[in-house]
């Protein structure tokens, strides 16, 4: 992998949190500040990905009823947690 410079600025407690934890972990400051951004920048790809697939889901006119996406949610945290809801409304075009 290139690697190539890139500078940023950040609050003085952050820089002190990276530098404590680079420390502590005998790794560099850019190591941990490179996996931060990586991490964030997967999460939001992973996110746009999602939500791009409900849209052309949406868009065959398959959905999921506001009652099994509201089972699903308030199962969340419980012994009894569902697994995500199956499309269970289709509207023809």
């Amino acid at each position: 992998m290139t690697n190539v410079p890139f500078s940023i600025r950040m609050d003085k407690s952050i820089k002190e949190r990276l530098r404590r934890e680079a420390k502590l972990m005998n790794r560099s400051e850019t190591y941990f500040a490179n996996m931060a951004i990586e991490k964030e920048l997967n999460a939001r790809e992973l996110k746009r990905k999602a939500i791009d697939e409900a849209i052309a889901c949406a868009g065959q006119g398959n959905f999921i009823s506001s009652e099994a996406m509201g089972a699903w949610v308030d199962s969340w945290g419980s012994d009894n947690e569902l697994s995500p809801p199956e499309l269970d409304i289709k509207y023809n075009k």
